[in-house]
């Protein structure tokens, strides 16, 4: 049996490409990991057409109930390496491999590290990445969010809802949210920033008490707090993008086109895991329909045949 597509994913942008690869009635694999994505750590999108308000795991239910009610096949497993064959892919995954004409690939990001003493150490004992997953272990406690995205200002709002003080810490002058997020943070009492500022080190006992800055706050370089959530940004997915030789550029972000097309023929990518400079839900939603519409266009118009099997 051979696929028409498989999408390699499991968030929002794989399940938009395969709401349409089912509308097109491509014969359809989604396989990832973990299904939902970062989206799913978010507590308040805003910024969804048609939602003024919804949570990230809220919005992937709906998508994915409306992905499924095409015929698609959607499989939770890990994929572990993808190849080309003579005139077709071959994706091996849970020591089964799948044969398809074309791969789209939206398997995103993980998060990004300090990389500093103690944070491996404290991780999950006062170290964390999600405040909507762990705020609430800190109620009426001090925090630090490190990062100055809108993000990391989004789980600074978050968190004053639970801690009775929370630290904004950031390497630049200003923090880079969107006005209204900014706005927000501004008029949050609970909420303080510390501008041009590092952390160099994470210290506790069994859990965090305290962390090291890299200037003095206060007249002091240690911070007592009771949890630091950290939001710097992501590392792209691409790897396995990577090893079927696909281009990425000096970030590790898949190089596509605006038909999100990839340097190979029958591959395309969509998502946080490619080197579109706005990323949001919608935006990697968009590049996921506009690479089925153009897995579409190749399947139907050129419908390679491939000689090899498969273990499905």
């Amino acid at each position: 049996m051979q696929y028409d597509t498989i999408i390699i994913g499991s968030g929002v942008s794989a399940l938009g490409a395969a709401i349409y690869c089912g509308r097109f009635q491509l014969k359809t694999l989604v396989i990832g990991e973990k299904s939902g994505g970062t989206i799913i750590l978010t507590d308040d999108v805003s910024n969804y057409p048609g939602f003024k308000k919804i949570s990230g795991m809220d919005l992937f239910d709906n998508i994915q109930e409306h992905a499924k009610s095409y015929d698609i096949e959607i499989l939770e497993k890990k994929v572990i390496k993808a190849e080309k064959c003579k005139d077709c892919f071959k994706v091996s995954a849970s020591e089964k491999t799948y044969s398809t004409k074309t791969i789209i690939f939206a398997t995103g990001t993980e998060w990004r590290k300090l990389n500093i003493p103690g944070e491996k150490e404290f991780t999950n004992k006062g170290v964390h990445y999600c405040a909507l997953c762990d705020g609430a272990l800190y109620k009426n406690k001090t925090l630090a969010v490190i990062g100055g995205s809108d993000s990391a200002a989004k789980e600074a709002i978050l968190l004053s809802n639970y801690g009775k003080k929370v630290y904004i810490i950031y390497r630049k002058d200003k923090i880079r949210a969107e006005p209204i997020t900014s706005e927000l943070v501004k008029q949050n009492k609970k909420i303080e920033i510390i501008y041009n500022t590092n952390l160099t080190e994470i210290k506790g006992d069994k859990f965090v008490k305290s962390i090291i800055l890299d200037k003095a706050y206060k007249n002091s370089k240690e911070l007592n707090l009771d949890a630091v959530f950290v939001d710097i940004g992501h590392i792209p997915l691409s790897d396995l993008a990577s090893s079927i030789g696909i281009k990425t550029n000096d970030k590790g972000e898949i190089m596509i086109d605006k038909d999100s097309k990839t340097n190979i023929n029958g591959i395309f990518a969509a998502g946080d895991v490619v080197d579109s400079k706005f990323k949001q839900a919608i935006t990697g939603v968009a590049e996921g329909v506009i690479a089925a519409y153009n897995v579409y266009q190749f399947v139907t118009n050129k419908l390679p045949v491939c000689g090899c099997s498969d273990d499905s």
